[in-house]
C-alpha cells in the first residue's frame, strides 16, 4: 500500500510540474528581482568612478591640459548633458561674468573711445545648446554643414550672464568688438541672431573672410587683435569659451575663460 501511495504521489507531482511547464509564463506570485547588496554597491562604485573621471576630464579641459580632442569621452555623455542643463553651468557662467564686471568697473577708461572689450560669439554670447542637445552634447563628431544650417536659422538664445556683462560694459563706456570664427557669409544671420537675443551697438563684428580660412583659431584671432592694436585700440578685456579665443599675441589686459566641455577649437 505504501508502495502504491508513493507511485500515486510521483504521478501527481509529475502532472503538476507538467502543467507548470505548460503555463510557464504564469507565476503564482509577483516576480521581484533584487540585486545582492554586493552587486548594488559595485554598481554605485562604478557610477561614482565614472563621475569622478568625467569631473577630472572636464577640469583638465578648462585648465587647457588636454591635447586637441574631437568628441567628449563616450562615458561622459550623460555627465556633460546633466552639467550643461543643470545649475552648475549657469553658476559658473554667472561667476565668470561677475568677475569680469568687477574688473571692468576697476578700470579707469581713457575716454577717447579706444578702450575695447573683445567677445567671442558661440558659447560666449549665444548658446548653441539647442543644436548640441540634438547632437549628443559633444559626443558626436562635429558636422560643419549641419551646424552652418543651424547658424543660418538665427535662433540661438542669449547666454544671460554674458548679456548682463555686455550691457554693463556698454554703460561703462567700453567699445565692444565681436571676434568670431564664423564665416563672412554668415554675417547677416549672425547680426539678426545677436539683435534678436538682445545684443546691440557693437563697434565691429569680425568674421572669417576667404583669406582667413584654414588658419587656426589662435592664429586668426591673434592677427585680428594685432590689427586693432595697430589702429591704436587698447584691448582691456576678452571673453571666450575656448582657450584659442584668448591665447596667442596681442592679448588683453585680462581674459575670462567661459566653461565649455562640448567641443575644442585649436
Amino acid at each position: 500500500m505504501d508502495f502504491l501511495r508513493h507511485i500515486v504521489l510521483v504521478c501527481v507531482i509529475s502532472v503538476a510540474f507538467a502543467h507548470e511547464a505548460f503555463d510557464s509564463h504564469l507565476l503564482p506570485r509577483p516576480l521581484i528581482l533584487e540585486f545582492p547588496d554586493k552587486v548594488e554597491n559595485q554598481l554605485k562604485e562604478l557610477d561614482g568612478e565614472i563621475k569622478l573621471r568625467c569631473d577630472s576630464w572636464r577640469f583638465n579641459v578648462e585648465a587647457n591640459n588636454l591635447n586637441p580632442w574631437k568628441t567628449i569621452p563616450k562615458d561622459c555623455s550623460d555627465y556633460v548633458k546633466e552639467y550643461l542643463t543643470g545649475r552648475a553651468y549657469q553658476l559658473e557662467m554667472e561667476l565668470a561674468s561677475t568677475e569680469a564686471e568687477i574688473f571692468a568697473q576697476s578700470v579707469k577708461l581713457v575716454g577717447d573711445g579706444k578702450d575695447v572689450w573683445v567677445f567671442d560669439i558661440d558659447e560666449t554670447l549665444l548658446s548653441n545648446l539647442p543644436y548640441y542637445g540634438d547632437h549628443g552634447y559633444g559626443s558626436q563628431v562635429f558636422n560643419a554643414d549641419e551646424f552652418d544650417n543651424w547658424v543660418l536659422r538665427a535662433t540661438a538664445p542669449a547666454i544671460q550672464p554674458s548679456l548682463k556683462l555686455y550691457i554693463e560694459l556698454m554703460d561703462l563706456g567700453f567699445k565692444i568688438v565681436l571676434l568670431t570664427g564664423r564665416s563672412e557669409r554668415q554675417r547677416e544671420a549672425t547680426i539678426q541672431n545677436l539683435i534678436n537675443a538682445g545684443f546691440y551697438d557693437w563697434d565691429r563684428l569680425i568674421l572669417r573672410r576667404d583669406e582667413d580660412q584654414g588658419k587656426s583659431a589662435v592664429h586668426y584671432k591673434s592677427e585680428k587683435r594685432s590689427e586693432m592694436e595697430i589702429e591704436g585700440l587698447r584691448i582691456i578685456g576678452n571673453s571666450g569659451d575656448q582657450w584659442s579665443d584668448l591665447l596667442g599675441t596681442s592679448v588683453s589686459v585680462r581674459s575670462f575663460k567661459l566653461p565649455n566641455p562640448m567641443y575644442y577649437i585649436s
